[in-house]
């Protein structure tokens, strides 16, 4: 070769990167083609079959409702799903993901029921079977195609066998579960007053309540006491109440009473009022009178008074006498200390009422309207009576009962999360479970439920709090619906006794037909089939409600965690954080009823997603972000990635800002894992060194990623992914982009290819392209596996199939990695004298300077003395003194070296008449 070529013809000697990995990722184009191979290659069953005999880790999906498209909830929900499953995959367990859909209740059949009246088709003009065959199209079809989004994110699992708890085995086993309680005398029958819509016509269950601020009328209602044992200065005063649902007036039972709290006789207009001291000015302010005190007295006065209803003239059960009663629920926050009580319609009502012995009058129809013969109101809808100049308060005011009226109150008011019209409570018989009932080992299903709560991981800690005070307040667990699609309770009532049919028998005759035939056989088979000879149909009642689907739900665990993958428990539920009253309660409450104990190990709860000004993501404000479109134009990568690097414990933002971030480190972490595959261009296992004959910094590389390997696991461990992210972009950017890829460059592009320190370089690139490939394969699921294709081939098989097992706890080396960090330490310090000559034109790079360091730690001058200090900082030389004071006093001067005409570097060996140093000359030649 001729030693005098000029600058720049030695540039195809440098050994470049070279790689067909491109730098465009083309996720929406790439991501299907390695979908479409992963299913043709089986490579779920294959990471299935090898992580066979390993210790299991089971993720129990929570089942999505299958009523619509996917949302960026469902998207975000089952990405961190994905990443728990994976990540234990490549911890070496066997983690199953067995997906799952929830496909009975009420928004299928209000949506067909939609459908229906579309085409003119009434919802009574349809057989019953007819019907829930619609509904069961309906929920397969959007099985179907949530199963094709969902499978779009990259995750893998038995998308071709989910679990449906509309399936025939599933809907027996939700039969199972419910008559195990049925056989323990957990269940019963009783009229309470419930969450009602009566638009939907059924039950809710509080999971299925919302609630959205309302403005409602209040009004101040006078009732006249007639008897006062205690306080007989009382017979011909006013009680006052006041409330903002004045429909419930005209069920009015009895008044309560605060026997703590203090009271005040008042004047205003010649009558006398009775109200809560506390309330007095509140009361004045609402009337807009005065009302001098004309006595004061306990509320223990008012025991054994009775009042009477404005309309008591009307006859009736509107002429029976309102007892006063003491009620602890009474307070002074608002109001005036007296509640008017509704047992049809409200639980404290109820229960007081009931304790003294005045029953509800079931007044109130499913759709909301009085029965037709009701005084006043009669016939009319409970929400078209409210208003000031509506029925009850021109029947309240014309029997001179009214003292205020006002349309203004706004508040907090229960709706329905689906038809997101208003509820009311309303009482009805229902079928419950104990919460407080003996089971028969002196403990409660509430005691258990605590307990279990307490013997459970939560993530985070104050998740128990949260469903620990849900189940410690939560009333009996109402059960029964009436509506059409879902899974009946299959329960005969005796006729005679009010009692619900206990017979194994009957029982087992009942399961069997619907694991042959589907529950639609509880409508359509005879009941006789089912009672057998032991018990004639005719004394039989046959219960035609169907079950909470929160039931439903909450079953899973038996047929998917016992029955299919033969685990007493789950080692983890994922969910966001409404279902502390819904699924996560739900099975709860249901496992614990049937066999003592949580259906899981460990709770993880995820926040919402709100928008980036921390607004709730809704159609009304235009602010829904759709998946599908962040895919389509992004990649499931890129998704997957933000998805990974938030704290999802919290509630999260997101938007355009934060979707162009996670772009911008996609592609860091995508260009680190090009750069690495173009190192290795022709690498082969015959140019691997041993670490320990490594040169320093790569032995400090291989310690990095020993410490680091340790930190993710815990971060793993710790399902704290957005950690674990953090962790690899900092040693990504930090010590891989900022420090060891620019110091061995030079080493890559221009040692001789035998060299010791470029095939160490090279087999430390190796080393570092396993091991990060494999550990961003949990979250860049198709970017991780085109880059290992690229590297390994196809007969390398799938990365996901691999484990994290790729470093060895002898690389840590403390002296090393603490002589290592000194010199980090001198480089940011170096940083600005280096700098200072570049702005001042000095030198045009680093490698034309010098470095004068005054070192006044004699640690860091002995850690130095054995590194090549010009080479780590990139400069042409470093000359190190002893210093005092500051901990490095640096200067920085242009060299005097010539600079190779190759590498670039200067150096004192370089040749005047070839213009190369010694190891560039050695490298050409």
């Amino acid at each position: 070769m001729d030693a005098t070529r000029q600058a720049g013809d030695w540039r195809a000697t440098v050994f470049l990167p070279k790689t067909d990995f491109p730098m465009k990722a083309g996720l929406p184009e790439t991501e299907p083609r390695l979908l479409a191979r992963w299913e043709a290659e089986g490579a779920y069953a294959a990471l299935r079959a090898a992580r066979g005999g390993a210790p299991r880790y089971i993720l129990h999906d929570g089942p999505p409702y299958a009523n619509g498209d996917m949302h960026l909830g469902h998207a975000m929900n089952h990405i961190w799903k994905d990443l728990v499953i994976r990540t234990r995959s490549m911890l070496g367990f066997d983690a199953p993901y067995v997906p799952g859909f929830d496909c009975h209740g009420l928004p299928i059949e209000w949506r067909v029921e939609e459908l229906n009246r579309a085409k003119g088709i009434e919802k009574g003009e349809i057989p019953l079977a007819e019907f829930r065959a619609q509904c069961r199209a309906y929920a397969a079809h959007w099985v179907d195609v949530q199963r094709s989004q969902l499978r779009r994110l990259g995750m893998w699992g038995e998308w071709d066998n989910p679990y449906l708890t509309m399936s025939f085995d599933a809907e027996a086993a939700i039969a199972r579960e419910l008559l195990k309680f049925a056989e323990t005398g957990q269940i019963y029958r009783g009229a309470k007053p419930v969450m009602w819509s009566p638009v939907e016509q059924t039950a809710l269950a509080e999971a299925e309540v919302e609630y959205e601020d309302i403005v409602s009328t209040q009004v101040d209602v006078a009732f006249e006491i007639v008897e006062a044992p205690n306080a007989p200065e009382l017979v011909g005063a006013h009680a006052v109440i006041w409330t903002t649902t004045p429909w419930t007036l005209p069920v009015n039972r009895a008044l309560a009473y605060g026997p703590e709290l203090a009271y005040a006789l008042v004047e205003t207009q010649g009558r006398r009022l009775v109200v809560a001291e506390a309330l007095l000015e509140a009361v004045r302010g609402r009337l807009g009178v005065p009302l001098p005190v004309l006595a004061r007295l306990p509320g223990t006065a008012l025991a054994g008074a009775v009042a009477r209803h404005p309309w008591h003239h009307l006859g009736g059960v509107l002429a029976e006498p309102r007892p006063l009663l003491p009620g602890a629920f009474v307070t002074t926050d608002q109001g005036t200390g007296l509640v008017h009580l509704a047992p049809d319609h409200g639980e404290d009502d109820f229960a007081l009422c009931r304790a003294h012995g005045i029953d509800p009058l079931f007044v109130v129809g499913p759709d909301g309207t009085y029965r037709a013969d009701w005084p006043v109101v009669g016939g009319a809808h409970v929400y078209r009576v409210n208003d000031p100049d509506g029925p009850i308060c021109s029947a309240l005011s014309e029997a001179g009962a009214l003292l205020a009226a006002s349309a203004d109150y706004r508040h907090s008011y229960p709706h329905s999360w689906r038809s997101k019209k208003k509820l009311i409570y309303r009482c009805t018989p229902q079928w419950f479970v104990h919460m407080d009932k003996d089971l028969g080992d002196g403990t409660t299903l509430r005691q258990r439920a605590l307990r279990a709560i307490g013997e459970t991981r939560w993530i985070p800690p104050k998740a128990e709090t949260r469903i620990r005070a849900m189940v410690e307040g939560r009333p009996d667990w109402v059960l029964s619906r009436q509506r059409a699609w879902g899974v009946p309770l299959p329960l005969f009532v005796n006729r005679a006794t009010g009692d619900y049919l206990r017979d194994p028998e009957v029982n087992a005759r009942i399961l069997a037909a619907f694991e042959a035939h589907g529950v639609d056989i509880w409508w359509t088979a005879d009941p006789q089939t089912f009672l057998g000879h032991a018990h004639a149909a005719a004394d039989f009642e046959q219960v035609t409600d169907v079950v909470d689907v929160w039931f439903d739900s909450g079953c899973t665990h038996a047929f998917v965690t016992e029955t299919r993958l033969k685990a007493d428990q789950a080692d983890l539920y994922l969910e966001g954080s409404d279902q502390h009253r819904g699924w996560f309660q739900s099975s709860l409450l249901e496992a614990c009823g049937t066999r003592g104990r949580a259906p899981y190990r460990a709770v993880l709860t995820h926040g919402m997603t709100l928008d980036e000004q921390g607004r709730k993501m809704s159609k009304s404000l235009g602010n829904v972000i759709d998946p599908l479109k962040v895919i389509a134009e992004n990649g499931a990568d890129v998704l997957r990635l933000w998805c990974a690097t938030v704290d999802f414990t919290e509630d999260t933002r997101f938007g355009p800002t934060a979707l162009k971030t996670t772009a911008d480190s996609y592609r860091k972490f995508r260009n680190t894992l090009r750069y690495l595959l173009g190192a290795l261009a022709g690498f082969t296992e015959a140019e691997r060194v041993a670490v320990p004959d490594m040169p320093p910094l790569e032995r400090w590389i291989h310690a990095r990623l020993a410490a680091l390997d340790a930190e993710l696991r815990a971060h793993v461990e710790a399902h704290a992914y957005g950690r674990m992210v953090a962790a690899l972009a900092r040693f990504v950017n930090e010590d891989l982009s900022a420090f060891a890829f620019d110091v061995c460059k030079d080493s890559l592009y221009c040692d001789p290819p035998a060299s010791l320190r470029r095939r160490a370089w090279r087999t430390t690139v190796a080393t570092l392209f396993d091991w990060l490939v494999t550990w961003l394969a949990p979250v860049l699921v198709f970017t991780a596996e085109e880059a290992w294709g690229h590297r390994h081939g196809p007969e390398a098989g799938s990365v996901h199939h691999r484990t994290y097992a790729l470093v060895d706890p002898a690389w840590r080396d403390p002296a090393l990695e603490a002589a290592m960090e000194r010199v980090l330490a001198l480089r940011a310090a170096a940083f600005d004298a280096l700098e200072a000559l570049r702005r001042d034109k000095a030198i045009g790079s680093f490698l034309q300077a010098e470095l004068d360091v005054a070192a006044a730690d004699p640690a860091d001058r002995a850690a130095f003395a054995s590194l090549d200090l010009a080479e780590l900082l990139l400069v042409a030389d470093v000359r190190v003194t002893e210093g005092e004071g500051e901990r490095f006093a640096v200067s920085a001067s242009r060299t005097h070296h010539a600079r190779c005409d190759r590498c670039w570097r200067h150096l004192p060996d370089v040749d005047p008449q070839s213009g190369l140093c010694t190891r560039c000359a050695e490298a050409v030649a």
